[in-house]
C-alpha cells in the first residue's frame, strides 16, 4: 500500500523505469519535481521535470540512443546531462522500421490456461451473436436525411420508447457519407461496408431499418444488397428491406416524412421489446480496446492493465480487437513475431504497407499522429507512444487480422486495422461487431458511443479525481503503489461483465455522451 500523507505533505520523489536497460525514467509525482531534487539511487535534477516527463538517469552524449521500454525512442540532438529533462525538442525520432525481414510467427508460447465459469446477461440474436444492449438503430444512406431522422428519433424517444421498457435506446446512425463521393472508386468499399456492418451490430438485435433520401449515390440496395442480412431480419417486410424514402410521392410535407419513420420504428420496437436477457458465457463478449488523449502513464498503468484483461478475455474464449495503425506501426516486429501463423503476420504487414502508402499520398508519415496533448503529457514522439499503446493487446497470439470496415468472424485476439483517430477507430470497431468498448486516457476525453457501452480507464489518479463522474476505472492506483497491474486488470474484467449484463451503466451512458460516427473514406470526394 502507498504511504498515507498528511494534508499538504509532499510525497517522496517517485520515478518509473520500464526496462532494466532504460536510461530515462518518467516522473510520477503530481506537479512534477523541482530542480535540485535528488532521485533515490539516481542523479539530482538539474531542472524542473513535469509529471509524466522523462529524466535522464545518466549523461547522454549527442547522438546517443534514448531508451524507454528497452527500445530506442529517439537519439539525443545535443549533450543531455544526467538529471536533465528529456523532451521532444531534444530528440531525433528514429526512422520507421522497414516491413521486410520481419520475424514471422516466431514467438512460441504455451497456450494460456482456459478461464471458465464467467458469464453475463446478454441478448441472444437470430444470427447467434449476443448484444450487451437492446437498441433500435436507424440506418441512414446519406447525410441529407440526418436532420429529419433526428427529429423523428426525438419523437420516438418521447412518444414510443416509454411504451417499450425493454428497449434501451433509439439511435440514428448519422454519418457524412452517401453522396458527393466517388462511389465507384476502389477504396469506396471501406465506408460502404463499414456502414453495412454497423447496421448489423449485435446490440441492434437484428432489426434493420433504413432512411433514404432517394437520389443519393449510396442507394439502400447498394448499402444492404440481398443476402447481406439474415432472412429472419426481413420477416415482416413483404417487399424486403424496411426503407423509408423521403422523396417518395406519398410524402407531402415534412411531418409526413417524420410520421413514416415513427410508424416503421414501432414495428421494430415491438419485436425488440419482446427480447429478454439470458445467461451467456463470457466468450460472447466482443471487446474493442482503444486509447485517446494518451500520456506517458498510458503505457505504465491503464494500457498494461487492459492488456492483462485482454489475456483474461482470450482465456475465457472472448473476442478482443486492438487497432490504431499508426500507434502500433513502430512495434510491427513485436506484432509479427506474436502472430499465430505466418499468414496472420503477412496480413499485418499488408495492412501496415497499405497505410504507409495512404499517408504518403497525403505527404505525411506516422509522426503526424502525436498531438500537443500527448507531448504535454510526456510522450516525445510516435515511437514512445506506440510502445505504450501495443501493451493493450496483452500477450496472447494474434489470431486474426481485419481490414478497415470488415466484420469479425472468429474469436481470440484480432488486429483490426484502423486509423488512430478516436471516433474513426470506434466507428470501425463497431462495424467489426464489438458489443463493449474499453477506452484508456491520460489527458482526459468525454468520448463515448451511443451504440455500445464505453468503459473509460484513467491512467492517473489526479485525472480520475478531477473527472470523477467521467472515468469508470482508475488505473492510476498502479503508479501510486496502491494496486498492481493484475489487480486493475481483474477489476476491469469483472466490471465488464457487470456493464455487459446491464447491472452497471458507464458514466458515458449515464450522461448520454456520445460522438458521431465518422466513416473512414480514403476514396475521393467529388
Amino acid at each position: 500500500m502507498a504511504e498515507t500523507l498528511a494534508p499538504g505533505a509532499a510525497r517522496a520523489p517517485l520515478t518509473i523505469r520500464m526496462h532494466p536497460e532504460d536510461n530515462v525514467a518518467i516522473v510520477a509525482n503530481e506537479g512534477g519535481l523541482p530542480a535540485g531534487t535528488a532521485l533515490p539511487g539516481g542523479p539530482v535534477l538539474v531542472e524542473k521535470v513535469p509529471q509524466g516527463h522523462k529524466v535522464a538517469l545518466v549523461a547522454l552524449p549527442r547522438g546517443a540512443a534514448v531508451l524507454r521500454y528497452g527500445v530506442p525512442i529517439g537519439f539525443a540532438l545535443e549533450d543531455i546531462a544526467a538529471g536533465a529533462w528529456v523532451h521532444e525538442r531534444r530528440l531525433q525520432m528514429p526512422e520507421a522500421r522497414g516491413l521486410d525481414d520481419l520475424p514471422m510467427a516466431t514467438r512460441r508460447r504455451e497456450p494460456l490456461p482456459p478461464l471458465e465459469g464467467f458469464t453475463f446477461e446478454g441478448y441472444r440474436n437470430p444470427d447467434g451473436s449476443v448484444g450487451t444492449r437492446n437498441i433500435l438503430a436507424i440506418t441512414q444512406t446519406v447525410q441529407c436525411v440526418a436532420g429529419v431522422t433526428d427529429f423523428a428519433v426525438q419523437r420516438i424517444k418521447a412518444e414510443l420508447l416509454p411504451k417499450y421498457p425493454n428497449v434501451d435506446d433509439v439511435v440514428a446512425l448519422e454519418h457524412g457519407y452517401g453522396c458527393g463521393v466517388a462511389i465507384d472508386a476502389p477504396d469506396a468499399v471501406i465506408p460502404i461496408r463499414t456502414l453495412r456492418h454497423i447496421s448489423q451490430n449485435p446490440n441492434f438485435g437484428g432489426e434493420v431499418m433504413v432512411v433514404s433520401l432517394g437520389c443519393e449515390k449510396l442507394q439502400p440496395e447498394r448499402l444492404l444488397p440481398p443476402g447481406s442480412i439474415p432472412i429472419a431480419d426481413l420477416r415482416d417486410e413483404a417487399d424486403g428491406l424496411d426503407v423509408v424514402c423521403l422523396q417518395d410521392d406519398a410524402h407531402v410535407g415534412f411531418m409526413s416524412m417524420v410520421d413514416s419513420i415513427v410508424r416503421q420504428a414501432e414495428v421494430h420496437l415491438k419485436r425488440l421489446n419482446a427480447r429478454r436477457r439470458e445467461t451467456v458465457p463470457a466468450s460472447e463478449l466482443v471487446v474493442g480496446v482503444q486509447c485517446g488523449g494518451s500520456d506517458a502513464f498510458s503505457g505504465v498503468t491503464a494500457n498494461p492493465a487492459v492488456g492483462f484483461c485482454t489475456d483474461l478475455l482470450v482465456r475465457a474464449g472472448a473476442s478482443v480487437m486492438f487497432s490504431e495503425t499508426t500507434e502500433v506501426r513502430d512495434g510491427i516486429a513485436q506484432l509479427t513475431a506474436r502472430a499465430a501463423t505466418p499468414e496472420v503476420a503477412k496480413a499485418m504487414v499488408r495492412e501496415m504497407a497499405w497505410y504507409d502508402d495512404y499517408l504518403k499520398r497525403g505527404s505525411v508519415d506516422r509522426s503526424a499522429n502525436t498531438t500537443p496533448g500527448n507531448k504535454k503529457g510526456g510522450l516525445s514522439n510516435i515511437v514512445e507512444k506506440a510502445m505504450g499503446s501495443i501493451v493493450k493487446s496483452g500477450s496472447a497470439p494474434i489470431a486474426h487480422v481485419l481490414s478497415p470496415g470488415e466484420k469479425l468472424r472468429a474469436r481470440g485476439l484480432t488486429y483490426a486495422a484502423t486509423p488512430a483517430s478516436d471516433f474513426i477507430c470506434g466507428t470501425l470497431q463497431l462495424a467489426a461487431g464489438m458489443n463493449l468498448h474499453v477506452f484508456t486516457t491520460g489527458r482526459g476525453t468525454p468520448y463515448g458511443l451511443a451504440a455500445v457501452p464505453v468503459i473509460k480507464v484513467a491512467t492517473r489518479t489526479e485525472l480520475a479525481r478531477r473527472w470523477h463522474d467521467l472515468m469508470d476505472i482508475n488505473a492510476g492506483t498502479i503508479a501510486d503503489g496502491e494496486a498492481t497491474i493484475e489487480d486493475v486488470g481483474w477489476q476491469l474484467f469483472r466490471y465488464m461483465l457487470d456493464v455487459a449484463s446491464g447491472r452497471q451503466k458507464t458514466w458515458a451512458e449515464r450522461w448520454k455522451l456520445h460522438n458521431q460516427l465518422v466513416l473512414f473514406n480514403p476514396a475521393p470526394v467529388t
